[in-house]
Parts: structure tokens; C-alpha cells; sequence
């Protein structure tokens, strides 16, 4: 299992030096984050033992079981998955960064969360580019707003957008949304809002984060393309 994985973790880091080459960009602008959701500790550790430090989970009760195995690793640990607000303060113990905050309730259940006043946690805003019914995140008319509100929350750090765009096979068809939120960043930006970062995009998965890189991606959320394919 530990030489699949390194291979594999490999082919990804070969595949995201290509996409930087053809963007004009450095491989060392884009975070490579493992998507660990349902894979077991020990996979978890092979992937670190081959150079992976960041690790996304979609579940905290999932992040909350597997962490005790894990604790003698410098893992940086990502929250991609939708968060419930009952879930904030779990949430707030057991993730460096939060890539789906959703709403302003959210947020300020996670601000509040903080136990020490001086603690900042860097987050996302999720947008829902293709208006998807089952995918959470905040619509492109509301997210202006969902910035100016998060912005002033003491012990949030907002440091830029995420999405997770319609399945499609083919990669080239979910470069709009990708090219939109790095347009959706750039008009934020521009308004210089105080305590605003439009520095990260968390865009592209194990299928299509090779075009996300091509639109700017600064953190890619790799799964199935690291670990293989998941049990049901």
C-alpha cells in the first residue's frame, strides 16, 4: 500500500507541475491536499510518509475517530465537507482551515467557537456556481454580502473562495465555473474590504484539478487519484 500511494501521490505532483507549466505558474503556488474521507488511519499514514501534509475530511465525527491514531503526525487538517452549525465548536478543535463556510450563522458559530480571543482560523466561503440543489454553498448574489459579514468576525481569517462544480467527464466543460470563481475573486478583491484575502482558490478534484490549476487553483482536493477508489 505504501508504494501505490507514493506512486500515486507521484503522478499527481507530476500532473500539477504540467498544469503549472502550461499556466506560466510554480508548482510550489498550489497546496496539495489529500481527501481522506472513509480511507483508514494507516492509509492516511502512508500518504504522509511519502510527503503529503495537508489532509481534507468531509465528516467531523469521521476527523474525530481518526485523529487519535494519528496524533503523533504534523498534519494540517482541512474541514471541505458541509458543516452543520451543531458541529462548530468539534469543528474548531480538530481543523487548521474550514474551505465550506456557507452562511453567516456558520461562521459566527465558529467565531464564537474560538477558545482563545487571539486565535484565528483561516476560511473559505463556498460558492455554488451551478446552483445545485444538493450542493451546499452560498449563491454568487449573496456571497458579497456573506464577505462584508465574515470579514468582521474577530476570530475568522477569510482568506479566500471555494467550489465544488457539477460533475462532468469531460474537464474542459467545468473550466467555466473554475475561470468564474477566480472572476468572483478578482471583483472582491478589488473592492480592498478590510480583513479580506482573496489569496486562495480551493477548486479542482481528482478528475479535473489539472484545468483548475490552469484557472488558478492555489489548493487542489485529490482523493480517489492518491488513495484509489473508495468503498461504498
Amino acid at each position: 500500500m505504501q508504494s501505490f500511494i507514493a506512486s500515486n501521490i507521484a503522478r499527481v505532483r507530476e500532473g500539477i507541475a504540467a498544469a503549472c507549466a502550461r499556466a506560466g505558474r510554480r508548482p510550489e503556488e498550489v497546496k496539495l491536499i489529500a481527501i481522506s474521507k472513509t480511507m483508514p488511519a494507516e492509509r492516511i499514514r502512508s500518504a504522509f510518509e511519502s510527503g503529503l501534509r495537508d489532509f481534507g475530511e468531509n465528516r467531523v465525527q469521521e476527523a474525530e475517530a481518526k485523529r487519535p491514531a494519528l496524533a503523533d503526525l504534523e498534519i494540517t487538517w482541512h474541514m471541505v465537507g458541509h458543516l452543520q452549525t451543531n458541529k462548530a465548536k468539534p469543528a474548531r478543535d480538530l481543523f487548521q482551515w474550514v474551505h465550506s463556510i456557507d452562511s453567516l450563522r456558520l461562521a459566527e458559530k465558529l467565531d464564537k467557537a474560538a477558545t482563545v480571543e487571539s486565535q484565528r482560523l483561516p476560511v473559505l466561503l463556498e460558492v455554488n456556481l451551478g446552483e445545485e440543489a444538493t450542493k451546499s454553498g452560498a449563491g454568487v448574489t449573496e456571497v458579497l454580502q456573506l464577505v462584508e459579514q465574515v470579514s468582521c468576525l474577530e476570530t475568522l481569517e477569510l482568506r479566500g473562495l471555494m467550489t465544488i462544480p457539477p460533475f462532468l467527464e469531460d474537464p474542459e466543460r467545468v473550466r467555466p465555473y473554475f475561470r468564474r470563481l477566480r472572476e468572483l475573486a478578482g471583483e472582491i478583491e478589488s473592492r480592498q474590504l478590510p480583513n479580506v484575502s482573496m489569496r486562495e482558490l480551493s477548486m479542482g478534484m481528482s478528475h479535473d484539478f489539472e484545468v483548475a490549476i490552469e484557472e488558478g487553483a492555489t489548493m487542489v482536493r485529490v482523493g480517489t487519484a492518491i488513495f484509489g477508489s473508495r468503498t461504498p
